[in-house]
């Protein structure tokens, strides 16, 4: 009989041992995890929040007199800001420029995801690109047709007012894939029924392929387009021809 209590006692010991780890290890509301294990907690992203965006953007990104709301802009859009740097700002009166990024990407995803939480959610949301699979002539036609215009035909940026359209080479192909999407700025925002999801893929292998053009045709003479090389043609027959008539003058 009294081994049967002392069975009894050491299950229920047991028993509660085992509840009391379970409950210790799970994470309490306000800690839980943001995007993925390892990341930071969503009260660590909070705080970075309230720390460095809150001042311009408002405690509930409802926006101020300093910068728009929040609400509505979509993951797309804060990731793109928060991870090329562009944001947070130094101070008010900073330009939007790209800069290495505040933030190592763990807490970039727990910070959009915490900006997503607090607006709502809505907006486009950070898209899953793959430029492997991207039509590459059909990129370069679409690229030239809708952002050549502004990023140059060479992706180098320069367009728009005070040269605002910013040069695409250090983007990422997904920073790429939320700028279509979300058009940061000036830029318009293509949805999938003006950019489908191939599409854009082959967009992004295109940009992608600036970085590292294959100069089939020769030199590659900076990559300024015809007019350098027509200039350094005509030079290069200038200079021949004048070395060419003073060779027959001074034989004559």
């Amino acid at each position: 009989m009294h081994r049967c209590v002392r069975v009894l006692v050491w299950a229920a010991a047991f028993g509660t041992t085992v509840v009391a780890i379970a409950w210790a290890a799970t994470p309490a509301p306000g800690n839980t995890r943001a995007v993925r294990g390892g990341d930071p907690p969503v009260s660590a992203a909070r705080a970075v929040f309230l720390r460095d965006c809150a001042t311009c953007h408002g405690a509930d990104a409802l926006g101020t007199d300093l910068a728009p709301s929040l609400h509505g802009a979509g993951a797309a859009l804060v990731d793109y800001y928060v991870s090329t740097g562009r944001m947070p700002l130094a101070n008010s009166d900073a330009t939007v420029e790209r800069h290495e990024p505040r933030y190592p990407p763990a807490m970039i995803r727990a910070l959009v995801a915490y900006v997503s939480a607090l607006t709502g959610g809505g907006g486009p949301p950070i898209p899953r690109v793959d430029p492997g699979r991207g039509d590459l002539p059909q990129g370069g036609e679409i690229y030239r047709l809708n952002c050549a215009a502004c990023h140059s035909w060479s992706g180098d940026g320069g367009a728009l007012l005070e040269r605002e359209a910013p040069p695409l080479h250090a983007a990422t192909p997904t920073q790429i894939g939320e700028a279509v999407r979300a058009g940061p700025g000036n830029m318009p925002a293509f949805g999938t029924s003006a950019i489908t999801r191939r599409q854009l893929d082959g967009v992004i292998a295109y940009v992608g392929e600036l970085d590292h053009p294959h100069d089939r045709g020769g030199a590659p003479l900076g990559h300024l387009g015809p007019m350098a090389e027509g200039a350094i043609a005509i030079v290069l027959g200038l200079g021949a021809l004048v070395i060419a008539v003073r060779w027959i003058g001074t034989r004559t």
